[in-house]
């Protein structure tokens, strides 16, 4: 399908914070090519739900971020499907804890991978496509890029680098293609969950009172993809005013 409708990529997109960008997004007006890994089920059900208001607006891509030919495959396959690519979105990421005396090279690999390497390689291959529409790269960060998680040096050391990584190419792209980032807070408690006095500890820390919810976070992601020309190199935090007491 070849056409001018302008198109984002969502890694992880089929999930949790994912599914709501890839929703907001394509609300928009945007066609979709939504990455997933494992969750074929969701990946599916939400090409569905959205299809079923714009036939033909997503495209489904498996593919683990890892397999060092997957950025290439999935810029590919935007641009054969839609013929073009305006956003890129790095949405993607592994988060777990790794202890300093127990951390494996295989969580590195995968934290690092998922959370930097993938982001830096979607975005070479992308580049070229992006610039051709003045389009944008929104890279979904976190308030513990600057602060660290206790036990999760990896992960924040990942997000760290992904940081860096948005204003770097903020100026390399620079002035074809914007560069920004996302820094979540508080959005959605753990899938492994959380015990009450651990969310009591961390509510007491925000001083909006409350987590944040997905669409604040789709909403700060279009804005920067979307609505602020002027805006890149610029990371910004959406986490309930969080970062100002950590």
């Amino acid at each position: 399908m070849q056409g001018s409708e302008r198109v984002v990529l969502v890694t992880g997109g089929a999930r949790r914070l994912g599914a709501e960008i890839v929703r907001h997004m394509h609300a928009r007006g945007l066609s979709v090519v939504l990455h997933y890994r494992g969750s074929q089920v969701q990946a599916q059900a939400l090409k569905t739900e959205l299809e079923t208001a714009r036939p033909g607006s997503v495209l489904l891509v498996a593919a683990d971020l890892l397999d060092p030919a997957a950025p290439e495959r999935l810029v590919q396959a935007a641009l054969t499907h839609y013929g073009r690519l305006d956003v890129l979105v790095n949405n993607a990421s592994s988060f777990y804890g790794t202890a300093l005396a127990t951390a494996s090279r295989e969580a590195w690999d995968d934290l690092l991978g998922t959370n930097l390497r993938a982001p830096f390689f979607l975005s070479q291959q992308a580049a070229p496509a992006l610039a051709a529409h003045a389009g944008a790269i929104v890279n979904i960060v976190d308030v513990h890029a600057q602060r660290p998680l206790k036990g999760y040096s990896v992960y924040s050391i990942a997000k760290a680098g992904l940081a860096m990584l948005t204003q770097s190419l903020a100026r390399e792209l620079a002035p074809a293609v914007r560069v920004n980032g996302v820094a979540p807070g508080a959005i959605l408690w753990p899938e492994a969950g959380a015990d009450e006095r651990e969310r009591a500890a961390v509510l007491a820390r925000i001083p909006q009172g409350r987590i944040g919810t997905p669409p604040d976070i789709a909403r700060a992601v279009a804005f920067l993809a979307l609505d602020a020309p002027y805006v890149t190199g610029q990371i910004l935090a959406v986490d309930g005013g969080r970062s100002t007491v950590l």
